[in-house]
């Protein structure tokens, strides 16, 4: 769903021309058509994390009646596993030790997938500020699993990933889902819970896996419930 610089303007409660600025420094990504900015749902809801942009991630869940349950982050987290000290001097070297450190399908082209998020970078960085990077949300990765997962991954030295903020990114998120919508839902929960800093000084510190997941199952519980219809419309 892709939306105009307006109706940006009134999700986040900001003026236009805030909007503007953001995306003039790149806080936002936006594709230009027509002379016209359209911004992609998935981009805002991982640029919600930034710090500046300071609003509430449960505004971008998509509206649902019968559905199925999503597992919660530190569930999702869980399932995708906590990794430490991946080594790699740029992000070629960093993405593909992550996608060979991943309890992929058997199936899977580890190295075509590497590449399809190298290629993502090159369309603009997809680190979010502060040391913290959410490749390849623009189109998600989907797979044929039963559940998505969610991969933290904390690399050896930090990496130089074209951050707004200049940081370079220490920690990275990848997110696998088996549908757009569970995407999209699991991303709105992981932008609202990168907002707490207990949390992130959890990750600047590289705290153990037991800590980090206590930390996002103490964020999660203000997080309501959401269900996704059974048939992805994303």
């Amino acid at each position: 769903m892709h939306l105009n610089v307006r109706e940006v303007s009134k999700l986040l409660k900001v003026s236009e021309k805030k909007v503007y600025d953001w995306i003039k420094r790149g806080i936002l990504r936006a594709d230009r058509v027509n002379d016209q900015y359209r911004l992609h749902r998935s981009d805002l809801l991982e640029r919600t994390s930034s710090r500046e942009i300071d609003i509430p991630a449960q505004i971008f869940e998509v509206p649902s009646s019968a559905g199925v349950f999503i597992p919660r982050l530190a569930e999702a987290l869980n399932a995708g596993g906590i990794f430490y000290g991946l080594k790699g001097d740029d992000k070629a070297a960093v993405l593909s030790a992550i996608v060979n450190s991943l309890a992929l399908p058997s199936n899977t082209d580890r190295e075509s997938l590497a590449q399809l998020l190298l290629a993502r970078e090159a369309l603009g960085s997809t680190a979010i500020g502060e040391g913290i990077a959410i490749p390849h949300v623009r189109r998600p990765i989907l797979l044929n699993t039963s559940s998505p997962a969610i991969s933290l991954c904390f690399l050896e030295k930090p990496v130089d990933f074209g951050a707004f903020d200049g940081q370079p990114v220490f920690a990275i998120f990848l997110l696998i889902s088996p549908t757009a919508r569970m995407h999209l839902h699991l991303l709105s929960r992981l932008s609202f819970a990168l907002h707490d800093s207990q949390l992130k000084a959890a990750l600047v510190h590289r705290a153990a896996r037991d800590e980090i997941l206590a930390e996002f199952e103490r964020v999660e519980r203000a997080i309501k419930e959401p269900h996704i219809e059974t048939e992805d419309h994303a």
